[in-house]
C-alpha cells in the first residue's frame, strides 16, 4: 500500500546573522510517520504546486496570525506575527480547500484555518476572558461532542495539553465545534463537508506517551487523518 504524502507547515528562526532559517518540531514529523504517512516540510515556496502534489496538509503551531486578516488591529503586546509565514500559509490553505484535500489543523493552524473560513479569534485569552491556557505543563479536561472523531477515538471527556494564548471566537463557515474546555473555549472542530480535523491543543506531543500518562495516546488521531489522506 502506497503511503500518502503529507506536507507540514514550518516555523522559523532568525539567526544572529539575520538569516531566516526554516524549522519544525520533530513530534509533528514523527506522529505523521508513525501513523503511516510520508511527512515533508513545505518551506515557504510554491503553495499551489504543493497543494496539487500532496495528499494531505498539517497546519502546525507557532506564532500569531496577523489580526487584520479577521478585521481587527493588534490590541495586545502579546500578539506577535510574521507576515512571510502568514502569506504563505494562507495561500497554501486556500489551495487545499479549493481541491478538497484533507487538512489537520493544530494550534496556530487551527486558528488560521478558522480565519480562512471567515471566523475570528480572541487575540489574548488572559486579557479578554481571564483564562490561562498557555502553560506547557497544564493538562485540562475537554468534553467532546457526540458523533465527532474525537468522541469515537477517545471518549466523552479526557485531558489534553494547552500552550496557546489565542483561541477561536466566531466559528468559520462550515465548521462544527466538536470539543470545548470546561470554560467553554473551542478545543476542536470538524468541517460539515470537507475532510478537515482541527485541534487547539497539541496532539503530536501526546503520541507514544513517553513521558506523559495523564492524557490519551493521540496516535489514533494521526492514523485517522492519514487514512483520510489515503482515501482522498
Amino acid at each position: 500500500m502506497n503511503k500518502p504524502l503529507v506536507i507540514l507547515t514550518n516555523d522559523f528562526e532568525i539567526k544572529p546573522t539575520g538569516v531566516r532559517e526554516i524549522c519544525c518540531p520533530a513530534p509533528y514529523l514523527r506522529a505523521v510517520g508513525e501513523a503511516g504517512g510520508v511527512p515533508v516540510l513545505t518551506g515557504e515556496q510554491c503553495p499551489l504546486e504543493l497543494a496539487e502534489r500532496a495528499d494531505g496538509l498539517v497546519l502546525t503551531g507557532g506564532g500569531d496570525l496577523e489580526p487584520s486578516y479577521y478585521g481587527e488591529e493588534r490590541r495586545f503586546a502579546s500578539v506577535v506575527c510574521d507576515q512571510t509565514r502568514d502569506a504563505f500559509e494562507l495561500a497554501l490553505t486556500r489551495a487545499f480547500l479549493k481541491r478538497g484535500r484533507p487538512i489537520l489543523a493544530i494550534c496556530r493552524g487551527f486558528q488560521l484555518l478558522n480565519v480562512v473560513l471567515g471566523g475570528t479569534l480572541y487575540q489574548d485569552l488572559p486579557e479578554q476572558l481571564g483564562f490561562i491556557h498557555s502553560d506547557r505543563a497544564l493538562r485540562h479536561f475537554i468534553v467532546t461532542q457526540e458523533g465527532s472523531v474525537l468522541r469515537a477515538l477517545f471518549g466523552e471527556r479526557f485531558r489534553v495539553n494547552s500552550t496557546h494564548h489565542q483561541a477561536v471566537r466566531a466559528l468559520g463557515e462550515g465548521l462544527t465545534v466538536t470539543a470545548r474546555s470546561l470554560e467553554g473555549v473551542v478545543e476542536a472542530y470538524e468541517h460539515e463537508r470537507l475532510p478537515i480535523l482541527g485541534c487547539q491543543f497539541h496532539p503530536e506531543r501526546l503520541t507514544c506517551l513517553i513521558d506523559d500518562r495523564r492524557t490519551p495516546d493521540f496516535l489514533p488521531l494521526f492514523e485517522r487523518f492519514v487514512a483520510m489522506c489515503r482515501e482522498g
